[in-house]
């Protein structure tokens, strides 16, 4: 088996995860990634920097997904300078990354102001042109309303970037928009959705660069990091169930590929959480029914995800149904046990260890005897697959070996947010 992914098809797909909201999917880093383009385009920027500034402006808030407290402030069109966190904690996200490395500096400098008045100091043609072009966009985007006619919407956003342009943007870039917003179907291409499945068809003529299955585990590593961010309660949770859920592929004789296909499904698995708000997450009580009900959507939406990508049908399946159960009562698909394949069988088993053996705020981590005790209960119950939760427990020494480094790991990354 060759596993092969364009970036492309893998970034525009993850990109989604970075503006979930109770609301479901929007679309501004599609949208910020688009009106970017165009601007590059029309100003001559050459295809590889083209890429890069695509790639950068459907990942440009990946350092603010973790809080929503960070994101509501991006909905504002004049930001004030508290959201320059945001674009230096993508910038420490990226920047050791061989995939997405070369986006880091873009990223950091996105929303610096072109007269030289934020943080950096940057001013001007200082500012790498990628992130004035993303300024530019995205605060484009974020004046638009998806309920009002686009049409009436152009003169006052034109009117509204007119006006900052020389403080917030450069206007050189400014004049390119007004130049081609001269066109009706930029417009309209924003606003309709069906469009931007030929806009990465385009992206990917850039250059025919594809990511194998390493790469993708890199990746979904920091995916990993940023879901795990969301809460104190769950440090490195994702990375715990990537680790044991390879653990019981190698023990059901996954070949080496395989092994690391499920190891994504773990890492990615969580993806959904961000949908849910930090408040809910940091809980410390008992949880409404309705905030229960939005907790018990992330499955579904690590699925809408992952599902968009090309060569992911598995790994979307093995990822979103850890929460599917034998008996066939789970959530949210209610998926029949018969129809459960064995890598959702893994990594549910997985995170359910997991999740017993990590320490939590409110309780420390279970010993290794009772997280057996309570697991093998569930497969009496109809919840855990009998073969997987018996392979995990058959290499005690392993399994306590696992606990064991779940239980550090959580705890330092406890004591970390704490600090």
């Amino acid at each position: 088996m060759i596993f092969k992914i364009h970036p492309s098809n893998l970034v525009s797909a993850l990109s989604i995860a970075l503006e979930l909201s109770t609301n479901g999917l929007s679309r501004h880093h599609w949208r910020t990634a688009l009106i970017a383009s165009r601007i590059a385009r029309h100003i001559g920027l050459d295809e590889w920097q083209r890429q890069i500034l695509v790639y950068a402006a459907l990942l440009h808030d990946i350092g603010a997904v973790s809080s929503w407290t960070e994101k509501r402030k991006l909905n504002t069109f004049r930001v004030g300078e508290d959201v320059y966190h945001h674009a230096e904690a993508g910038y420490e996200l990226l920047k050791d990354s061989q995939q997405f490395g070369m986006l880091a500096e873009t990223v950091r400098h996105h929303h610096d102001n072109w007269d030289g008045s934020s943080p950096s100091g940057l001013a001007g043609d200082d500012i790498p042109i990628t992130s004035r072009i993303i300024n530019l966009a995205d605060r484009l985007e974020v004046l638009l309303h998806d309920r009002e006619d686009i049409f009436k919407q152009r003169p006052n956003v034109l009117s509204a970037l007119r006006e900052l342009s020389g403080h917030y943007f450069d206007p050189e870039l400014v004049k390119a928009l007004h130049e081609f917003a001269r066109q009706e179907s930029f417009w309209l291409d924003l606003v309709n959705p069906h469009y931007y499945q030929n806009f990465f068809r385009q992206i990917d003529s850039y250059g025919r660069m594809v990511f194998d299955i390493d790469d993708v585990v890199t990746i979904a590593e920091i995916f990993a990091t940023i879901v795990d961010r969301t809460s104190s309660f769950t440090g490195t949770h994702s990375r715990g169930v990537a680790e044991v859920s390879a653990f019981l592929a190698k023990a059901k004789g996954y070949s080496q590929e395989e092994i690391k296909l499920v190891k994504i499904a773990g890492l990615f698995h969580d993806l959904g959480k961000l949908a849910i708000p930090n408040e809910i997450l940091e809980k410390p009580g008992k949880l409404t029914d309705q905030e229960l009900a939005i907790i018990r959507q992330h499955p579904y939406y690590t699925y809408r995800i992952l599902e968009q990508i090309d060569g992911f049908s598995l790994v979307a399946e093995w990822a979103a149904f850890h929460h599917e159960t034998i008996d066939g009562a789970g959530y949210p698909f209610r998926v029949p046990g018969t129809s459960l394949r064995l890598g959702s069988r893994i990594v549910s088993v997985a995170d359910v260890f997991v999740a017993l053996t990590e320490n939590r705020p409110y309780r420390a981590a279970l010993s290794l005897q009772e997280t057996a005790k309570i697991m093998r209960g569930m497969v009496s119950n109809g919840k855990l697959d009998a073969s997987v939760v018996a392979d995990l427990f058959s290499d005690i020494d392993s399994a306590r070996t696992l606990a064991e480094q779940i239980s550090a790991k959580s705890c330092e990354a406890i004591a970390g947010g704490a600090g």
